[in-house]
């Protein structure tokens, strides 16, 4: 069983999210021997949130029923609204995953608050830009280990910067080993460039 979870926030932004919570809650393009994967939304608490699309969404759990162990994911979104001090215990959460071999996966403004936090200090990383990191988190201290890709994983961290949402989403999907090399191979494509014939190699895949 591999447990993710999607940090829910005021203002998060849905489309950084949407390929990769939409394939691991469906499961639609899974390959037969893959584990099963379990999504929930996790928030500072169970009040709504609303998305920066206008999507109100119900938290299912709150950070502090998360499972830390290796099988465990953690989605962190981009928002507007990460500087508030109540998102403190998830970033703390996130540190702890990471330490115990747990998968966190991070994008956009999510990058800012664990850069502020130290987790990538010795971490290879990317975010909007090295200078966006540096200008708004004064304690960032990971320059040497920045990359200025649109998605990049260094063992159980992945982040990404605001247009890497796909790449994101394929990152995560090929770390945990829930498609077939084709299938992902085609999704990648098909999304990436919108031609038909990877549809098409897609479905041929399954």
């Amino acid at each position: 069983m591999i447990n993710v979870y999607n940090y829910v926030l005021d203002s998060l932004s849905d489309w950084e999210i949407g390929y990769v919570t939409a394939e691991l809650n469906s499961g639609q393009y899974f390959k037969k021997q893959s584990d099963h994967v379990s999504v929930k939304t996790v928030g500072s608490t169970k009040d709504p949130i609303i998305t920066k699309g206008g999507m109100t969404v119900i938290p299912d759990i709150t950070f502090d029923e998360i499972i830390s162990d290796s099988s465990t994911v953690l989605l962190l979104p981009g928002a507007d609204t990460w500087t508030d001090t109540k998102h403190i215990p998830i970033i703390e959460k996130a540190t702890e995953l990471l330490d115990c071999g747990a998968m966190v996966a991070a994008i956009c403004g999510a990058t800012t608050v664990l850069a502020e936090a130290g987790v990538f200090d010795k971490r290879i990383h990317t975010s909007n830009s090295l200078e966006y990191l540096k200008m708004v988190c004064p304690s960032y201290k990971g320059e040497s280990y920045y990359r200025d890709v649109k998605a990049v994983a260094d063992s159980n961290l992945i982040t990404a910067s605001s247009a890497g949402g796909l790449l994101f989403a394929q990152t995560i999907l090929k770390k945990l080993d829930v498609f077939s090399e084709n299938t992902l191979e085609a999704w990648y494509n098909y999304f990436n460039t919108g031609d038909a014939k990877y549809f098409y190699a897609l479905l041929q895949t399954l």
